[in-house]
């Protein structure tokens, strides 16, 4: 029986794989099957087990109609001759149908334990497999959109799975077998009864092909739709701010309603029809219409000596029992469809693209850095284009530029976050591609404006590139980015657990980073200006923290603000993905970039100064 699709199973924003299936819906559930036959490979066998336990299990589905039909030829026999009913094939008749009955909840027991252990398997293997392509992915691959489909890939996707693998697989082998196990077995009874029991199914069966037409087309149509109202809805909250500030909330909520709204009618569209036509079609297989049928032609067969009353009785109940596993195998052919397009987006983060590892690793031999000629694109969009800059080890590079010139991409070339399309970076004159991740980030270290601190304790936090790392070392970190001692005014000090009930301000949270790279010792340092978005008071402290942690490091700064740069040993200006200027700050005043942030910060001290004499 039909069932109308859950709006449960929202999705995140689709991948460019998927928008290239987005308009197609027939190509996209063809992906979804073959994903999904890919995704099962690896328990492939396990299930086939399962399946054929799950058969033989629902072939003894029959014992209890054989059951009851030589019960009735015992006691209409002893009826019959006016005796006692023969004991010892009443017995053996029920032991019979004990037995029967035990084995097959065995074997379904066991097929059902063979599924799940495939099911526990199967989300290990998926879930390492993640892990495993996530570990190798460049860091630039970690935008919001990409971490919201890892989430969901994880959790939610793996979750439909499971009930595919887990029992899908029994429960569906079940439903297939045993109304074809009992119908067989009524046909045997008397042919008619047996035609009797399914003399409501033909047109059952084309209601039901009617409602159910294009169901996996329309199915994968509601994933894309789904995603788009997913992805509209996160635009909105997660703009929220800049929207209410200009006054847009009724512009952007727009946006999420249509979407809203696109959906909405196309599900009232889709399943309006589809209810009607289940409501119609089960109507026609409801136990009291299958029980006239099989009852009343049934007592007529039996008035005219044609069959008996125990055979009728059975094949009546045979016939109750066909819907049921109808639906059942409706209910598996929805999961299904689902899974296919969970299997198909977990595939696509299996599919993450990874940074080469390099066949001949090697050391680097200082911590001087070089761009060579270096252009970068995300896409058809030139970040950086054609720089060659070099950073002598143990000085400090500040670069700066307006929002979008680049400045941000080419100092994360350095952690590798993703390698240049043409040009090198080197480290001690070698190429970062040729070393592995564990030499690049026992050079380089970073902090970042948004420290992203993890679930865990803020002595995990601190030592998460040095797990090994003893209380000792953590602390002597801690007090170096000066914040020892609010760690210290925490109930469970460093054995405090971060999470959404840990009251840190945006400051402590940025020491509690800064000591994550001082207990590091990386020799190169690259700076996303960490003071950018604190208070003064925190700012104070965060810088003094800062100097403790570039003292004697070749350092790369993306600045901001003049103050932060005037000190630097050269400062890079750059605009478009160009480098326009290279100095110290006296050599460079003019340049009109620099010159016009030197006029805006002197303003802004102007103003500042003002408001503290008022």
């Amino acid at each position: 029986m039909s069932t109308a699709p859950s709006l449960s199973d929202t999705t995140t924003a689709p991948s460019p794989d998927a928008v290239t299936l987005e308009s197609d819906p027939r190509a996209k559930d063809r992906a979804g099957r073959a994903a999904m036959t890919e995704l099962m490979r690896p328990v492939a066998g396990m299930l086939r087990l399962g399946r054929l336990l799950s058969g033989a299990s629902a072939v003894l589905a029959i014992a209890p109609y054989v059951a009851l039909v030589r019960l009735g030829e015992i006691l209409l026999r002893a009826w019959s001759s006016g005796s006692a009913p023969d004991a010892g094939q009443v017995t053996l008749t029920v032991n019979v149908l004990i037995g029967t009955f035990c084995a097959r909840l065995t074997l379904y027991f066991l097929a059902l334990a063979i599924t799940h252990f495939a099911d526990a398997k199967l989300g290990a293997h998926i879930r390492g497999r993640i892990v495993d392509a996530i570990g190798r992915a460049p860091l630039a691959w970690f935008t919001s959109t990409n971490s919201g489909r890892i989430r969901k890939a994880i959790q939610d996707d793996t979750h439909t799975v499971h009930t595919l693998v887990a029992h899908a697989p029994v429960e569906t082998t079940s439903a297939v077998v045993m109304p074809l196990a009992l119908l067989a077995y009524a046909l045997v009874i008397d042919w008619r009864l047996g035609l009797l029991t399914i003399a409501a199914f033909p047109l059952y069966a084309a209601l039901q092909a009617w409602s159910m037409r294009d169901m996996n087309i329309k199915t994968a149509e509601m994933d894309t739709r789904l995603a788009r109202v997913s992805a509209t809805m996160v635009e909105f909250v997660s703009g929220i701010t800049v929207v209410k500030a200009f006054g847009r909330v009724g512009h952007a909520h727009d946006n999420y309603a249509k979407a809203a709204r696109e959906f909405s009618d196309f599900y009232l569209a889709w399943t309006v029809p589809l209810l009607k036509g289940s409501a119609l079609s089960s109507s026609i297989v409801a136990p009291p219409v299958l029980l006239l049928i099989n009852l009343g032609f049934g007592s007529l067969m039996a008035g005219a000596g044609w069959v008996s009353a125990a055979d009728v009785i059975a094949c009546a109940l045979i016939a109750l029992v066909l819907p049921a596993s109808i639906e059942v195998i409706g209910h598996s052919q929805w999961s299904y469809q689902l899974a296919g397009a969970s299997a198909l987006r977990i595939l696509q983060v299996l599919e993450t693209p990874s940074l080469p590892t390099p066949p001949h690793p090697a050391e680097p031999q200082g911590n001087d850095i070089r761009f060579d000629h270096v252009s970068f694109s995300y896409g058809e969009t030139l970040a950086v284009d054609d720089v060659s800059l070099d950073l002598p080890a143990g000085t400090t590079t500040a670069l700066i530029g307006p929002s979008g010139s680049g400045k941000s991409t080419l100092a994360t070339l350095v952690a590798r976050f993703a390698d240049p399309d043409r040009g090198t970076v080197t480290i001690g004159g070698v190429e970062v591609r040729k070393m592995t991740t564990e030499v690049l980030y026992r050079h380089v270290a970073f902090v970042l404006q948004d420290p992203q601190l993890l679930r865990m304790s803020i002595r995990d936090n601190i030592a998460l590139a040095k797990p090994l790392a003893t209380l000792d070392e953590v602390r002597e970190a801690a007090r170096a980015a000066m914040i020892d001692d609010f760690v210290l005014t925490l109930p469970n000090g460093y054995d405090t657990v971060l999470d959404d009930d840990t009251d840190l301000s945006g400051g402590q949270a940025q020491r509690i980073a800064i000591a994550r790279a001082l207990i590091v010792d990386a020799p190169i340092l690259v700076l996303d200006e960490a003071t950018a978005f604190t208070d003064p008071e925190s700012e104070s402290e965060i810088q003094r923290a800062l100097n403790q942690l570039v003292a004697g490091r070749t350092v790369l700064v993306i600045a901001h603000r003049p103050a932060s740069v005037k000190g630097a040993d050269q400062i890079a200006v750059m605009e478009r993905g160009r480098l326009v200027a290279v100095g110290r700050h006296d050599e460079i005043a003019d340049q009109p970039y620099y010159a016009g942030l030197l006029r805006a910060s002197a303003t802004d001290g102007d103003r500042s100064a003002a408001t503290k004499e008022n």
